[in-house]
């Protein structure tokens, strides 16, 4: 009787186990069918019709994609925005100064006339999404080369989208899924009068720094606050005095219940991009060669930076953006290589292609599959240094202004200088406006030692894959060291200040352009970044087609049950548990599946740039004055965690309870399941959230902004 137990057991654990409720990034359209049911037996108590309807309001008429590249939510009737801190990091920074540097200090809005704007700030609402694979896909068959496939593609979308869009009034984005199986098209509106409401300061709002990212015990107030404008009538409008705050179809009413170990958890955001499809020679790749390129060349442009960050808080305002966007993925990238290493991804990717290759050389399913790893195999074998190359180049191209700004600006100018004057005089204004928002973010002496140090780092690097010829011959004369080419090339060159640049655009020389030192390193930069060889275009046609057929006869075989596509910045539902992970010393709290402000004052380090707090939060915690936001238990909570399926932008992603109440924000992932994009992990993976009590408590108690909080629809 024993060994029939003992067999079934080990059938049962032999027998693959279904996509957990945890995992996946959902399509609002299909949670009835396939995910509503998991959800009510966890905990959700709306309809499916509650959370996306097109012709009533529902929760994701409260959930917006924040100025391109993280979520937000509505959280009041008057257009009150909550979302990350580093999110609002770009616009914060914008309206700062050295006098009044609200990044620093934090800001409040004492009313709406208080409230700052920074520009170029959008929040895109979602309208609908359909289904057009049919239609597309019929307009396709498997003699098109790629670049055909493309071409009828695009075709098609260009029509979808004009029949969509109302005239204008909508944006529309016709997206492909499953590699190019199924398309969805998705509609928009977007607004741009968007304001600052209010910010902690970055000791709170950035707390721990890049120590902390991506770690686990966290205690950081990630959060910003901002406002969305209308004209009169409610639509979408430019600035004006004249705008009145938005009257949303929809606000999340916010929670004060806190969490506990199973509450269940739900997260609506713009998930930008996961990989769970990609083959194991991408995984390889990107462990050895792209990947370690990429850290290498960020660690160097962020250090490069940061010398000059520290000695003045006019440089430290203009490129504190860019340092942590940069800093974030330096970080990032270093946590896929571990875990991607640690836990063997690529061979787990190999045996299931392995089982998939046998599939695919049944009799049956030959002609279609039988090729599709090996192509895939050989297209990898084949770029491997190729990646370890571009990682170089984009990582030079992302930390150096001056990698790609004088060949853009001057292919601009260019065409200005062929023109005559009536239409130099029509061109005229754009250029000038240009040059004025993009001088106004640069500071030449980082700017000279981060080229210089990336040409070096490049040059000396890039050993397995030809560098562009302009580079080497520079290495070769200089012997590998770019400091004086580039000390000459920015005493010389019209593109180093915007003074130069205008001046050239009064009196346009075209020569002095072409021999312009900068403009000569940009273009070959530029120029070898975009070169593809004929047996590039062909390796690439060929790996475009078979990863789209190894998606498909992974789907049609069973052999992978994902159900769910990939990230792609488009709409998603993802539905989880509060879920602690193991114990940590390191965190104070009873159950480590959140933390506390008395841990976080553990962790003040006075004066230091990542551990410093502000003395008047070290007083609250210490006179224990929480007001209404203290846990039943009696302690501050600052975060907690989900085991919800999340990745970049999801950042500001509202955190729901059952009932669809707010009870924190998404802003971070812990580092022990940074394989998550490629392969989710359903022990380690957790979200990172910042509990909304703590928000509130930091808005009220810290801030004395009452009047933000009383805006809310408040339960207890």
């Amino acid at each position: 009787m024993k060994k029939v137990i003992l067999s079934l057991i080990m059938a049962i654990m032999l027998v693959p186990a279904s996509v957990k409720a945890d995992e996946g990034m959902w399509f609002l359209m299909f949670i009835e069918r396939l995910n509503h049911r998991d959800m009510q037996k966890m905990g959700l108590q709306l309809t499916s019709e509650e959370i996306y309807s097109i012709n009533h309001s529902s929760i994701k008429d409260a959930i917006v994609q924040f100025n391109g590249g993280c979520t937000a939510e509505i959280i009041s009737d008057q257009g009150l925005v909550l979302t990350n801190h580093h999110c609002g990091y770009d616009g914060i920074a914008e309206v700062s100064t050295p006098e009044a540097n609200y990044l620093k200090n934090g800001f409040w809005a004492k009313d709406k006339k208080s409230e700052l704007r920074p520009s170029n700030m959008s929040v895109r609402f979602f309208v609908r999404m359909d289904d057009v694979s049919k239609r597309i896909l019929s307009k396709l068959n498997d003699k098109m080369t790629e670049a055909e496939r493309e071409k009828a593609v695009n075709q098609e979308i260009a029509l979808i989208e004009k029949e969509n869009n109302e005239g204008g009034k909508y944006t529309v984005s016709v997206r492909s899924f499953f590699q190019g199986n199924e398309y969805y098209y998705f509609v928009y509106q977007d607004f741009t009068d968007v304001r600052l409401v209010g910010t902690p300061p970055e000791s709170i709002g950035k707390f721990g720094g890049d120590t902390d990212n991506w770690e686990w015990p966290r205690h950081t107030g990630d959060f910003s606050m901002f406002r969305v404008y209308t004209d009169k009538n409610g639509n979408p409008a430019a600035f004006s005095e004249d705008n009145i705050p938005m009257k949303p179809k929809k606000h999340l009413t916010v929670s004060l219940k806190g969490v506990k170990e199973n509450d269940f958890a739900m997260i609506l955001g713009y998930p930008g991009r996961t990989n769970r499809w990609m083959p194991a020679g991408g995984i390889e790749q990107n462990v050895k060669f792209a990947y370690p390129a990429w850290v290498e060349s960020s660690k160097v442009g962020m250090d490069k930076m940061k010398v000059h960050m520290n000695k003045d808080e006019k440089v430290n305002l203009q490129y504190a953006s860019k340092y942590a966007s940069v800093a974030n993925y330096w970080k990032n990238r270093q946590g896929m290589i571990d875990a991607l290493t640690k836990f063997k991804t690529a061979a787990t990717k190999a045996k299931s292609e392995a089982e998939f290759n046998t599939w695919a050389n049944k009799a049956e399913n030959k002609a279609k599959y039988g090729n599709v790893i090996a192509t895939l195999n050989n297209f990898y074998a084949k770029t491997n240094e190729k990646s370890r190359h571009d990682n170089y180049l984009v990582g030079m191209l992302r930390t150096s202004a001056f990698a790609a700004l004088p060949y853009s600006l001057g292919k601009s100018f260019e065409y200005y200088g062929q023109q005559n004057e009536a239409k130099k005089a029509e061109l005229l204004p754009e250029l000038q406006a240009q040059i004025e928002e993009t001088y106004k973010e640069i500071y030449v002496p980082i700017e000279k030692d981060v080229l210089a140090a990336q040409l070096a780092l490049y040059a000396s690097k890039s050993t397995g894959y030809e560098i562009a010829p302009f580079v080497a011959e520079l290495a070769k004369t200089n012997n590998g060291d770019f400091t004086k080419y580039v000390n000459e090339a920015f005493e010389t060159s019209i593109f180093t200040s915007k003074e130069k640049l205008e001046a050239y655009l009064k009196n346009p020389q075209p020569e002095a352009l072409k021999n312009d030192k900068l403009y000569l390193l940009s273009s070959a930069l530029l120029t070898k970044y975009r070169a593809k060889t004929p047996e590039q275009t062909q390796l690439d046609n060929d790996y475009q087609k078979s990863f789209r057929l190894l998606v498909e006869g992974l789907r049609e075989s069973k052999l992978n049950k994902i159900q769910y596509p990939d990230a792609n910045s488009t709409l998603r539902l993802t539905y989880g548990k509060v879920r602690a992970l193991p114990a940590d010393k390191r965190n104070d709290a009873k159950i480590n599946n959140y933390t506390t402000l008395q841990g976080t004052i553990k962790k003040y380090k006075p004066n230091d740039q990542e551990f410093d707090l502000p003395k008047r939060l070290a007083e609250l915690n210490e006179k224990k004055d929480f007001g209404q936001y203290a846990d039943k238990a009696g302690y501050m909570p600052v975060n907690f965690l989900t085991d919800n399926d999340i990745t970049g932008g999801n950042s500001g992603s509202p955190v729901l309870n059952g009932k669809g109440e707010l009870i924190g924000v998404a802003f971070d992932g812990n580092i022990e399941a940074m394989a998550g994009d490629v392969i989710f992990d359903p022990k380690l993976q957790r979200t990172i959230n910042v509990d909304i009590r703590y928000v509130l408590f930091i808005i009220d108690k810290y801030a004395s902004a009452k009047h933000i909080v009383d805006e809310m629809t408040i339960v207890k």
